[in-house]
């Protein structure tokens, strides 16, 4: 099965972006380089018309909890945008923010380095 028509299934781009957000903070850990590979791939065909990932890849390189709502997501957005919707909110609900340790650590460095605490972004935000 093909990806390329993801693009066209969202109500509008802010449903677009919510989707791709819970991808990127939710489920793209870089603590596992390759599912995180994949998984951007995977954010990236959310916008895309060609191919920048396959089912079968995500299969492969996905773990089965995240894979399994991934293809809840592609079944979503291939029905309706309620849907999309209603899979943001269970994502939310199961997948906490994804922290990124290497980002954290190097925003709370001292201030001589150029950086602050008040550098870093709200994680709940997202």
């Amino acid at each position: 099965m093909t990806l390329t028509d993801l693009s066209n299934g969202f109500r509008d781009e802010d449903q677009q972006r919510c989707v791709q957000a819970v991808i990127h903070s939710r489920f793209a850990d870089d603590r596992d380089q390759q599912e995180c590979r994949y998984l951007m791939r995977f954010w990236w065909q959310l916008r895309m018309t060609y191919q920048e990932v396959s089912v079968e890849e995500l299969r492969l390189n996905v773990g089965s909890r995240k894979l399994e709502s991934v293809m809840e997501l592609i079944d979503a957005i291939r029905s309706s945008h309620d849907e999309i919707d209603a899979w943001l909110a269970s994502a939310v609900r199961t997948f906490p923010v994804v922290l990124d340790r290497g980002f954290r650590g190097a925003s709370t460095a001292p201030a001589a380095a150029g950086a602050s605490s008040d550098d870093v972004p709200d994680s709940a935000d997202v």
